[in-house]
């Protein structure tokens, strides 16, 4: 929070800084103003779609500024073509833009500087603290346990050890939690941050049953590779305070690709919003008036890393339809909703508002349909990997959807087509599901 506060207000001094080390004061003319204005409105909006405002914890200093450069580079470089887009380049000093770049980025580096300083006598204190877990009991696992915690500013809390076949004694300074078939359940009930497996990778049966173990976690996986097999693995390795891990899982929107992912969100979305407005009002009005109670359905639905929301609908059933039932799966045939109600479930002009959701960040218009929390909870004991689709945004429309795996049709393709997408991401694929969506998305048996 400190960062996204800070970092429009240290472009904004920066701006300041700059013209008075040019021209010796603080008064900026209107044409210097605007462009601040609106530079600052797309860093947000840059920086917000970043991974600057994602966990760093163990990872390096350097490494974050590398990224908080390339940020840089892509807001100045917006500047620089909306400058000359409105031709007001050769009223604005150069070296007044040079200088703002390099002082508001020396500012937001310091700002990082200080941050990551505080964090670390925090974390040291014993707050902030992400929880993990170690599979495995061997001199790699005790080296991880000893690093942690001897590197207490990365705040990773280590709360014990899974027994497997593997194991070459004991770990000292952590307890054991019981054996590898726990690991699951206890991952799930205390909600661990972190899974390290530190298994030798000729383990391949025990690696494999971890996984399985963890196959409904949103938690982050880490495989710690036996030195024997380093040299195999060095493209993939990470550092975290020092350690090389592997990611085993992650979602496919980092980076450049999560920036894309945002800015076609957003600027979707406003389009969207703009040309329907007048059809929502129509929609709006029709609503209230085919039964007492608010236009807007507000539902909790589950997204990315499990975490809810209150998706918008337009209400197509009495307030009062789920009072004696609670929740209910829709269906065929079915005959809750009202006249008006059961025409936009059809069209499906009832999920129009979630365009609403799109812009306030919540869901993105293309990506796996969210669903409500007590169903989650039930079919991740049914449909292996079920969990998996929410290591994206949930979306308006989705792979499954235009291939018309909708409504009460089979769960297992349903998630197959999510899963597909996650794994196949691209910023054409998702253009290919909007395209798809608009000749066969709307209208379907399966819409009710």
């Amino acid at each position: 929070m400190l960062l996204r506060l800070g970092d429009p207000l240290v472009l904004i001094a920066g701006a300041l800084a700059a013209h008075a080390i040019r021209f010796g004061n603080l008064q900026l003319p209107m044409e210097y103003g605007r462009l601040v204005c609106i530079t600052v409105l797309f860093a947000l909006l840059v920086l917000g779609a970043s991974p600057l405002y994602r966990s760093w914890r163990g990872r390096s200093l350097l490494a974050e500024a590398a990224q908080l450069l390339l940020q840089w580079v892509v807001i100045f470089g917006g500047l620089l073509a909306y400058a000359a887009a409105i031709q007001v380049t050769d009223d604005v000093s150069r070296l007044w833009l040079g200088g703002w770049f390099g002082v508001s980025f020396a500012g937001v580096l310091a700002l990082r500087l200080v941050v990551r300083a505080g964090a670390a006598w925090v974390r040291a204190h014993g707050m902030d603290l992400r929880s993990a877990v170690i599979v495995g009991a061997n001199p790699d696992a005790q080296h991880i346990v000893n690093t942690l915690r001897a590197n207490a500013w990365a705040g990773i809390d280590v709360r014990g050890w899974f027994a497997t076949c593997a194991d070459r004694g004991q770990l000292e300074g952590v307890g054991a939690l019981g054996a590898l078939d726990a690991l699951g359940e206890y991952v799930e009930r205390h909600g661990i941050d972190q899974v390290w497996i530190a298994l030798p990778m000729s383990e391949q049966a025990e690696i494999a049953a971890s996984l399985g173990q963890l196959q409904h976690a949103t938690a982050d996986i880490k495989f710690v590779p036996d030195m024997f097999g380093m040299h195999l693995l060095n493209h993939s390795v990470e550092q975290v305070a020092g350690l090389p891990v592997i990611n085993l899982q992650q979602t496919p929107l980092q980076g450049k690709a999560r920036l894309l992912k945002a800015v076609e969100d957003r600027v979707l979305a406003a389009g969207i919003l703009l040309m329907i407005a007048p059809l929502m009002a129509m929609i709006a009005v029709a609503v209230k008036l085919s039964s007492p109670g608010p236009v807007f359905y507000r539902q909790e639905r589950m997204s990315w890393n499990n975490r809810t929301f209150q998706m918008l609908k337009f209400r197509s059933m009495p307030v009062d339809a789920e009072t004696g039932s609670g929740a209910v799966w829709a269906k065929a045939g079915e005959s809750r909703a009202t006249r008006v109600g059961a025409f936009l479930r059809k069209t499906s002009l009832d999920e129009l508002p979630q365009f609403i959701n799109v812009l306030k960040g919540d869901m993105s218009i293309v990506g796996p349909r969210p669903e409500r929390p007590v169903f989650v909870h039930k079919f991740k004991h049914e449909i292996p990997a079920y969990m998996k689709k929410h290591m994206v945004k949930a979306g308006i429309t989705g792979w499954a959807q235009v291939n018309g795996w909708r409504g009460s049709t089979d769960l297992h393709k349903r998630i197959e087509c999510d899963l597909f997408y996650i794994e196949n991401w691209s910023l054409w694929f998702d253009i290919k599901i909007v395209i798809m969506t608009l000749f066969k998305g709307f209208v379907h048996k399966n819409a009710y």
